[in-house]
């Protein structure tokens, strides 16, 4: 047996994992699979930024190796093509050489979408929340533009390397800025609903995701990591858009705050293009976009008719990403893909976006009684979400030991 490669296999494959954007405890199983398949018992462990896996050989040789994590981006494509090599080479048991050959053709294969369809990505997302959120179909139109050009500057810090907190700042004050301008000049008539629907391009959905399943697990040193990134990427959303907001009231005057809303039918074909848009972000390609973007849809009506119905925000809340997490484990075994494929999209809907821009918008108004009622509220979102997401996680997992225990 080759040891090394052996190992190198397994380490890299988990690597792969890690900079797709997938979980923590999927890049640990998947590791330790990989090893066990071959007869071999390991510790793998990972966080966020590194990868560390040891191994003993059957002359009680230990060997370790250890992989840094860098910056990555949220590519959920390549998520499912790793996630199904490493369960090819569980059933199949190639020699190690043969299986990095396998590892080098899934690396050779991975798909991306040119940079005029991510931008189109970018643009339908902005434009199909803005109207769910409660925008008119300029609006919308007037978000895509925002959309757009958050896609270009993240491209152009992407090529530059520039980290995520600056990167988000360096977006949201030039999008946010465009927004209230159009409000000012008449293009639009709800810079708030045009700045969310933008915003949710920056809104870490996924980390947010990843944050609450690693917890969920036990990954807790994971979890609080990618938590603590969740909360700086807010805090960068929350900085450029208050600066955008301060800059427009000394141009145009403070920008004007319109109530506005969106039937549950009349939002539903928006919703499904700005979730659309956001596959094409993550980069799920093929019919599993459809399926993911179907997902988001019904969440959406989900939670929608709760709220409709007499039922509170955070009971919607709780069923739509009950609903969306159990949409997703039902795909998941159905196709053979990680559900998180699904997840992301699905609960996306429910992401706090607004909560939050209002709760900035509160802070630079001076609204300190506002402020901290709706930061406590978009706190209790994400934890109630937290909570569906755990319930449906352990169920599925209890079903399967108790089946795997039957056998």
């Amino acid at each position: 047996m080759d040891y090394n490669t052996l190992l190198d296999l397994a380490t890299d494959l988990g690597y792969e994992l890690a900079m797709s954007g997938a979980e923590t405890f999927r890049v640990e199983e998947s590791v330790e699979r990989v090893l066990l398949s071959y007869g071999i018992q390991s510790e793998v462990f990972a966080i966020p930024n590194c990868l560390t896996v040891s191994m003993e050989t059957a002359e009680g040789k230990p060997m370790t190796r250890m992989r840094r994590i860098g910056y990555h981006g949220n590519d959920i494509d390549s998520v499912e093509r790793f996630a199904g090599l490493s369960r090819a080479i569980c059933n199949r048991k190639p020699e190690p050489q043969e299986a990095m050959q396998w590892l080098e053709q899934v690396r050779a294969s991975r798909r991306q979408y040119s940079l005029l369809i991510h931008l189109l990505g970018n643009f339908l997302g902005a434009f199909g929340f803005a109207m769910v959120f409660g925008g008119s179909f300029v609006d919308g139109l007037c978000g895509g533009v925002c959309g757009l050009l958050v896609g270009v500057i993240n491209r152009f810090m992407d090529s530059l390397k520039a980290n995520q907190f600056f990167r988000t700042i360096a977006a949201s004050f030039p999008m946010a800025l465009l927004a209230y301008a159009m409000q000012a000049v008449g293009l639009s008539h709800n810079a708030d609903m045009v700045t969310i629907g933008a915003l949710m391009i920056l809104v870490p959905g996924l980390l947010f995701t990843n944050a609450m399943r690693d917890i969920i697990f036990g990954d807790t040193n994971s979890g609080t990591n990618r938590i603590v990134q969740v909360f700086l990427i807010a805090a960068a959303i929350a900085l450029g858009t208050a600066a955008a907001w301060n800059f427009a009231a000394l141009l145009w005057g403070a920008p004007v705050s319109v109530e506005s809303g969106i039937g549950l039918l009349a939002s539903l074909p928006p919703c499904f293009i700005g979730c659309i848009g956001f596959c094409i972000i993550f980069n799920i390609h093929g019919k599993g976009g459809l399926l993911c973007a179907l997902g988001g849809v019904l969440t959406w009506a989900v939670y929608s008719l709760i709220v409709r119905f007499g039922g509170s925000d955070l009971i919607g809340y709780f069923w739509g990403t009950l609903f969306a997490a159990a949409y997703s484990e039902t795909m998941a075994r159905i196709r053979k893909y990680p559900a998180i494929s699904y997840l992301v999209v699905s609960i996306f809907p429910l992401i706090p976006g607004a909560g939050v821009y209002y709760t900035m918008q509160y802070a630079v108004q001076g609204n300190m009684d506002r402020f901290a009622s709706q930061g406590m509220h978009t706190g209790a979102i994400a934890g109630i979400m937290a909570v569906a997401i755990l319930l449906v996680s352990t169920s599925v997992r209890l079903w399967n030991n108790w089946k795997f225990r039957k056998v």
